[in-house]
């Protein structure tokens, strides 16, 4: 056995190890129902997350005064989740009075709660999502946007090797070839990013961005594959009821951080109104917006889609930025950018794909000669059996002894 899975001495047919953990497929579980009207819906996914992936470093930069912040980055974090609990209640409520008769009521204390503790792992991500978003500030002042969108976008390597540990995903030579690419891309963007000799609390910005940079990539990583682990895990329970518990989560994480903070600097802290402007409610509107097309991502698409969307946004990202702020498109962000879009085009590619387990557990593409071989192996002992038995008929009319 390999990788889960066992091979038959006989056929070499290959097959899934009943011992396999049918949790940690559950990408593959649904993969297999995509329909015409789900790759519409992925469609729509991937160009709403360009839209409002690439404003937001733009709308964050925007809401800079002499390169600070005169808001809590905290604040902006729990309006936005106190938004989309408010946008999740709002959808339950609707989802609730479509119900038909004799289906199970979303809004009865007793779906409520089982699903509270089917879903109790949702608060693993929530947590992490909470950091990254402070973090999302953070960079901003160390990177112009267009360098922070493709900084994030490094995430996807990490989320692909953490996808195949916890999710038992499977990738092609050629997929990993391309994530390996993007990272080129990547690198090519963001060189001479950073001012030279400038510095932050007597340390080298460089040193502290690189330190940033590394949570900024293993922190949102592990969420996103929580959060998908869990959506698809509990796929039967309302989106909206789910999202109602991570969005329930991260709104009182945050105000822990607000209460830490006031502690720390005083109770006039608790005023998380203080310092916005349209700027920054525009960046909540956005985040929340993201936010809740990131659950559909999770729930029906997968992170890596999600990631290689977010990918896209840069280019709006760049173009915005130079024509907002004056910041100047580089000869790097062009090849950088040419460098991502080939990554997506091979990582996508048919031929990259791997060969999907169907329901059965079989491989297709592995097992269909050996199939072959099977049948004509049988073919051939059946008709070598009938030869046989024709012989031996015809042997049994002939005298025993020679006349």
């Amino acid at each position: 056995m390999k990788n889960g899975i066992v091979e038959c001495s006989v056929c070499h047919s290959k097959l899934l190890s009943p011992t396999t953990k049918s949790v940690s497929r559950a990408y593959d579980k649904y993969r297999n129902r995509v329909s015409s009207k789900q790759r519409f819906l992925n469609t729509l996914l991937v160009v709403g997350d360009c839209i409002l992936v690439g404003l937001q470093p733009v709308l964050v930069y925007m809401s800079k005064v002499d390169g600070k912040f005169k808001f809590s980055p905290v604040s902006v974090n729990f309006l936005t989740e106190a938004a989309k609990v408010l946008f999740a209640i709002i959808m339950l409520i609707f989802q609730a009075r479509r119900q038909r008769v004799g289906e199970k009521p979303l809004l009865s204390l007793s779906t409520f709660m089982q699903a509270a503790r089917n879903n109790v792992l949702l608060a693993v991500p929530a947590l992490l999502y909470a950091i990254n978003n402070y973090l999302k500030f953070t960079m901003q002042l160390y990177f112009n946007p267009a360098t922070v969108k493709m900084l994030g976008n490094s995430k996807v390597l990490v989320i692909a090797v953490l996808l195949k540990i916890i999710m038992r995903r499977r990738f092609s030579i050629i997929q990993w070839e391309a994530l390996a690419l993007l990272l080129i891309g990547i690198s090519v963007n963001q060189l001479r990013s950073l001012p030279e000799g400038a510095s932050s609390m007597g340390i080298p910005v460089a040193t502290v961005a690189y330190i940033f940079t590394g949570i900024f990539v293993i922190v949102p990583s592990l969420a996103s594959v929580f959060n998908e682990y869990a959506m698809k895990s509990q796929y039967e329970t309302s989106i909206y009821l789910q999202n109602l518990f991570l969005y329930g989560y991260g709104a009182i994480f945050n105000f822990l951080a607000i209460l830490g903070i006031a502690i720390v600097q005083g109770p006039d802290s608790l005023n998380i109104l203080e310092g916005h402007s349209k700027a920054t409610m525009l960046l909540i509107c956005n985040n929340a917006a993201q936010g809740i097309l990131s659950s559909f991502f999770f729930k029906y698409a997968d992170t890596i889609l999600k990631k290689y969307s977010s990918t896209v946004a840069t280019i709006f990202t760049g173009i915005a930025s130079a024509a907002l702020f004056g910041h100047t498109l580089t000869v790097n962000f062009v090849l950088g950018i040419s460098i991502v879009f080939i990554s997506m085009h091979q990582f996508f590619s048919p031929l990259s794909k791997v060969k999907e387990l169907p329901q059965n557990g079989t491989l297709e593409a592995i097992d269909e000669q050996a199939n072959h071989r099977l049948k004509d192996s049988l073919i051939n002992m059946a008709a070598g059996a009938n030869d046989e038995a024709s012989h031996r008929i015809t042997d049994d009319r002939q005298p025993l002894l020679p006349r």
